[in-house]
């Protein structure tokens, strides 16, 4: 289905959000229209498993058709929000490329304000995904970095799109093709984040906001965004399926391989 901003909303199921349907994730629904959705595999510093990536393209699906849910609000549990990809075994996370590129493209239609509550570290699709919501709020101490190329492996996790867009071409791609971190002051200076706030009230002011959005006029409020999110959305649809296909291709190279085992063994990888 379509609609008339010609942003697609494709293969879009009737299912409220809700907890049966979760499992790597916490459903928060709050009385004021606001839902807190939650990755929440602490012990792993919420680390992506199969199964919270399958999660991470349909929680948005379900808060479009959800009619209590005006505002999303976007956190980790535990002292990271993402710590990226599950390379806890040497086969890496059992993902698929296509639902990656779900990932991404159901967070640009979504038509409800979205906002990341950051704390501590944003890494690899953890750190994409945060930055392609409409608001992002961090601390002083979070830590942001697409380090996809530390695993020897192409940065195709949205990293491409959004990166350049809020910090310009040529610093996006020296943080995309060495994984160098960005926290603190910078994080606010080079537009990577909307608030920069102390690390104990970053939850709170991400409620903050969601509430002051939530008591606004949503279908004024969904008309303001929607339009970006497709100017984003189209630059996505040149971007992404080439930068998921060369992320598949380095997914199993030798770089990649001696990563994942210089991961598991806690040591530096030795490249080619």
């Amino acid at each position: 289905m379509s609609d008339d901003s010609g942003l697609a909303i494709k293969e879009m199921h009737a299912m409220p959000l809700d907890q049966a349907n979760y499992q790597a994730m916490l459903i928060d629904k709050r009385d004021n229209g606001v839902a807190v959705v939650t990755l929440n595999r602490p012990e792993r510093l919420n680390a992506i498993n199969g199964q919270m990536h399958h999660e991470m393209a349909t929680f948005t699906r379900d808060a479009q058709t959800d009619d209590d849910v005006k505002v999303v609000v976007l956190a980790g549990s535990g002292r990271a929000f993402c710590a990226g990809g599950d390379f806890s075994d040497t086969g890496g996370p059992a993902v698929s490329f296509e639902e990656g590129r779900q990932i991404v493209d159901h967070l640009l239609e979504l038509r409800k304000p979205i906002i990341a509550a950051v704390q501590g570290y944003a890494m690899g699709l953890g750190a994409n995904i945060s930055l392609l919501c409409d608001v992002v709020v961090a601390g002083h101490s979070s830590v942001f970095a697409d380090t996809h190329v530390n695993m020897g492996i192409g940065a195709g996790d949205g990293g491409q799109v959004i990166w350049p867009l809020l910090m310009g071409v040529n610093r996006a791609k020296w943080h995309l093709m060495t994984g160098e971190r960005v926290t603190g002051q910078m994080l606010y200076d080079m537009g990577l984040v909307n608030f920069l706030v102390d690390d104990d009230a970053i939850l709170d002011t991400a409620l903050e906001k969601a509430a002051q959005l939530a008591a606004g006029p949503q279908k004024a409020i969904s008309a303001s965004k929607v339009p970006i999110n497709n100017w984003i959305r189209q630059m996505s649809a040149q971007i992404l399926p080439l930068s998921l296909s060369l992320e598949g291709e380095t997914f199993h190279s030798s770089d990649a391989r001696e990563a994942q085992r210089a991961f598991v063994e806690k040591r530096a990888p030795n490249f080619d």
